[in-house]
């Protein structure tokens, strides 16, 4: 109960904050699409380029680490991509983006946060080993998937895909943070005392902002579509996931600090790029809103259950 007050509660009132000040109080729904818009492409991207560009590669990026949580996600794709499939009879696109919605962890906005206030921002190294890569190998998994099942019975073509995949992360702002930050660490680029500084200033924005602005984003959806679908999300994303981090996580001897990031980053709800990535494929965008928004709301439950086991 005490890590619910202390940990939980606190990320989820913002969250709240954001839904009540837009559903009810008048704040605009063009004022939520900016606080996203500055999380998203600005103040985020300075927090995943200030973690990339001073952590220690060699120690942060393990093999068994990423092996845990990506497996586990994988699995999970799997899982969903099959119920929607093979229990409920959706025909393959929108059954791949249901897999998608079963991948994609709100691994800034909620993971980050919670690990922070749960474990101290010491804790973030392997957070953002596993971010450092986590929309590159979603997106690659999500966009080779639904381009190979629209090209089915024409030819694969491959290059086409890998363009869409190249145009895809090519204007992400997280993306492009990242290949940054890399650059500066590999080539031990001195960022000067003033620009880091900045870059802080807008560090110290990101976290609280996002939670507010999703809070805001949170009113645009409803629960409609195939309740049972997401219903099943629910228990993959916010229950198997983390098991399956759980089982892989202690099979590779993963150290207290991994471990505990890699299950919480399982743990928390399907982020919001779910949406946009059925946006993107006008397919199963009922199903993909309705599970961020359920999803969301039953991780403050699930979560602090996940956080109650921790070692």
């Amino acid at each position: 109960m005490v890590a619910l007050i202390t940990v939980i509660l606190p990320v989820f009132l913002l969250i709240g904050a954001g839904y009540i000040a837009s559903r009810f109080a008048g704040f605009p729904q063009s004022g939520i699409d900016g606080l996203m818009k500055f999380t998203q492409s600005y103040a985020f991207p300075c927090l995943l380029f200030r973690a990339v560009a001073t952590i220690d590669l060699g120690a942060e990026f393990h093999l068994p680490l990423l092996g845990s949580y990506y497996a586990a996600a994988f699995i999970c794709s799997l899982l969903g991509f099959s119920a929607a499939r093979f229990i409920f009879r959706r025909d393959i696109e929108d059954s791949i983006v249901i897999g998608f919605c079963c991948l994609f962890s709100n691994t800034l906005m909620l993971g980050l946060p919670i690990t922070e206030r749960a474990f101290g921002e010491d804790a973030l190294a392997a957070n953002f080993a596993i971010i450092a890569i986590h929309a590159p190998f979603c997106y690659t998994l999500g966009i080779a998937s639904m381009e190979a099942a629209r090209g089915r019975g024409t030819g694969l073509n491959f290059f086409g895909i890998l363009a869409k995949i190249a145009r895809q992360m090519g204007r992400n702002p997280l993306v492009i943070a990242l290949f940054l930050g890399f650059v500066v660490n590999l080539g031990h680029i001195l960022v000067p005392v003033p620009v880091m500084a900045g870059i802080n200033m807008m560090v110290a924005a990101s976290i609280p902002a996002a939670l507010f602005a999703v809070g805001g984003v949170l009113t645009q959806y409803k629960i409609e579509g195939d309740l049972r679908v997401v219903l099943v999300i629910c228990v993959i994303t916010l229950l198997v996931h983390p098991a399956l981090v759980w089982v892989f996580g202690t099979g590779a001897g993963l150290d207290r600090d991994q471990f505990r990031s890699a299950l919480i980053t399982a743990a928390v709800a399907p982020g919001i790029n779910t949406y946009v990535f059925a946006s993107i494929y006008d397919r199963a965008k009922r199903v993909a809103a309705s599970s961020v928004l359920m999803t969301t709301a039953l991780s403050l439950v699930t979560v602090w259950m996940w956080l109650t086991l921790l070692p």
